[in-house]
């Protein structure tokens, strides 16, 4: 056995360990057994009524499809706002700039 194969194992039976101890506490012991039974019936449910897991399936997967297309969309639409920005951004620089020359000019006229 490894070493990569001893460090998985002593994982595994540490946490089996771990768990085990943990469920020494009645609280947490109630906790589990409740849980495992809540899945319990869920399995036992879904196994039982199985078009009813292929149609909730389906309806989260449309849902999924559709919400993945409007974030495509909405991703788009901000990268041709972002593009726009690009392009206008060395007109309105120019216009600032023209703006501060004349603004300039201007005043230096006015204190000679």
């Amino acid at each position: 056995m490894g070493s990569t194969d001893k460090f998985w194992k002593g994982i595994l039976l540490g946490a089996i360990a771990g768990g085990a101890i943990s469920l020494l506490d009645r609280e947490t012991r109630n906790s589990v057994v409740e849980s495992c039974k809540s899945g319990a019936k869920n399995v036992t449910h879904f196994v039982t009524h199985p078009s009813e897991v292929a149609e909730k399936l389906k309806n989260t997967t449309t849902q999924l499809r559709t919400t993945v297309e409007q974030v495509s969309e909405d991703v788009s639409f901000i990268a041709e706002k972002v593009e726009e920005i690009r392009e206008v951004t060395p007109t309105v620089v120019g216009i600032v700039q023209d703006t501060k020359e004349a603004f300039t000019h201007d005043h230096d006229e006015e204190e000679v």
